[in-house]
């Protein structure tokens, strides 16, 4: 049976507004992102425990993973008021990063307009990552500081 989902154009909008002795320094930035077909938007209790909530994998179907050459856009919102949650990218290469996100602020991670999240990711110690190393991602992990933390999580593929 043929799909009836038609693709659609997302738009992301990221503005900021703040005037200082009077005068507009914010800015606007719009990215439209053609095709998209596919959308996650989850919101996920985060305990104190490191646990994978995003999979990607570069062929088939496994439950909760999304094919790697599809991911276009990620967005990670901590929705809690007072604790901040470590989000973790891990990559093929088992290469890790570590961010920080504190209480009511998001993170996105944009894939690559043509190929997703292949070839997106280095990272190494004493500042040997390289461009020509970037790896797949492969995962994407999140653990609460303190308490259990809500985050909304909101993936857009083709």
């Amino acid at each position: 049976m043929p799909s009836t989902i038609t693709p659609a154009t997302m738009t992301v909008t990221i503005s900021e507004s703040i005037t200082l002795n009077g005068k507009n320094q914010g800015g606007t930035q719009t990215l439209s992102i053609n095709s998209i077909n596919e959308v996650l938007n989850h919101i996920v209790a985060c305990t104190t425990d490191k646990n994978e909530v995003l999979g990607f994998i570069a062929s088939g179907t496994a439950k909760g993973s999304f094919l790697e050459a599809n991911v276009r856009y990620m967005r990670f919102t901590n929705l809690d008021t007072a604790n901040h949650v470590v989000l973790f990218f891990t990559n093929e290469s088992n290469d890790e990063v570590a961010i920080k996100l504190d209480y009511g602020q998001s993170f996105i991670w944009n894939g690559d307009l043509s190929g997703g999240v292949v070839d997106t990711m280095d990272a190494n110690s004493a500042g040997t990552a390289s461009s020509g190393q970037l790896a797949d991602i492969t995962k994407v992990s999140i653990q609460a500081d303190t308490d259990t933390v809500d985050v909304q999580i909101f993936v857009a593929s083709v």
